[in-house]
């Protein structure tokens, strides 16, 4: 007679792994929203691990996958979400975005709560999971070195890199994203033009004159902007977006592009037809394409996904198609 033992199917508990930013969530409150949610969804103990200063997440991240974590949630800014898709790079395992801080650039885009912890770690623990684009940034340096970084949102050269350098952190971490006003006036005073040779894809090199290049894999900022309207998160190319304003007057042709028609009239029927009405501008150049290289006249800053990364004399941003697994509601 077989065992009744031996005859019972064994149920493999899962464990979900917290990598948190602790200047950016109140753990407390975190491990307490955790373990209910795991225990509901039947999953074991979650693994905790603290990012800090010298490693934002990636390494925290590679200790989980080692351990067997089946989740990698990232509680913290867009920083710590960077650093944790970083080492997720190519994995089956499924990052969950616990949104913190000011920016949550990648929750925003992908339409997930933001000030809901609770319908958070219900989506970590019990959601679906969809495939998305990452950008990887290769950028050399003025000494001649190279460093090579992912980006989930948006990478960017010019006045838009300047202005995150140039934020005082502690008066966004007061005021949040009004940070950047104080950032754009300091900016504005210096000499903010680039001329940049580029080449997209196997086009012929070209040369551009901007304040600002940003290259998308989303197209969504924080308070309901949409830069690159028709960027999509795993179409397997970037939405890229050249700002030339020509003084005063070309600075209000971008507001009203970006902030009236892509914000307001696009998002009805009426709204776009009257902008199949108007002349598309000068001061904003849009293009598209898998890889683009970019070699700049002198250093400039660069930014990726709203943290400054010092200055680069080039800079080569490509897609790895569908290479980062996130776990989204199941009703999505």
């Amino acid at each position: 007679m077989a065992d009744p033992a031996q005859s019972e199917t064994t149920t493999e508990i899962h464990t979900a792994a917290i990598v948190f930013n602790p200047i950016k969530v109140d753990e407390t409150k975190l491990r307490a929203a955790v373990a209910t949610a795991e225990k509901a969804a039947g999953w074991g103990p979650s693994l905790w691990f603290e990012t800090s200063e010298e490693d934002p997440g990636g390494g925290q991240t590679r200790r989980a996958l080692a351990a067997n974590a089946r989740i990698v949630m990232a509680a913290g800014g867009d920083g710590t979400v960077r650093a944790v898709a970083e080492a997720l790079r190519g994995s089956t395992v499924p990052i969950a975005l616990l949104p913190s801080g000011t920016g949550n650039l990648l929750a925003r885009n992908l339409g997930l709560t933001l000030d809901n912890l609770p319908q958070s770690l219900s989506t970590a623990f019990t959601g679906s999971d969809r495939k998305i684009d990452l950008g990887v940034v290769e950028a050399r340096r003025p000494d001649g070195s190279k460093d090579s970084y992912v980006f989930l949102v948006m990478a960017g050269l010019g006045l838009d890199a300047d202005m995150i350098a140039n934020t005082n952190p502690k008066l966004k971490a007061r005021v949040g994203w009004l940070a950047y006003v104080d950032a754009i006036i300091r900016s504005l005073k210096g000499s903010s033009r680039l001329r940049i040779r580029y080449q997209l894809d196997s086009q012929p090199a070209r040369t551009l004159n901007a304040h600002t290049v940003l290259i998308g894999n989303c197209g969504s900022l924080p308070a309901n902007i949409l830069l690159l309207p028709e960027a999509a998160v795993d179409d397997g190319i970037f939405d890229i977006v050249a700002l030339r304003p020509d003084g005063f007057f070309g600075w209000v042709q971008i507001w009203v592009k970006i902030v009236w028609e892509n914000g307001v009239l696009r998002r009805s029927q009426v709204g776009r037809k009257l902008m199949s009405l108007t002349r598309e501008v000068r001061t904003l150049r849009y293009m598209k394409g898998a890889q683009l290289v970019m070699r700049l006249e002198s250093p400039q800053e660069f930014e990726l996904d709203g943290d400054s990364f010092g200055k680069a004399i080039a800079v080569k941003a490509t897609v790895d198609p569908l290479a980062l697994t996130v776990r989204i509601p199941a009703s999505l």
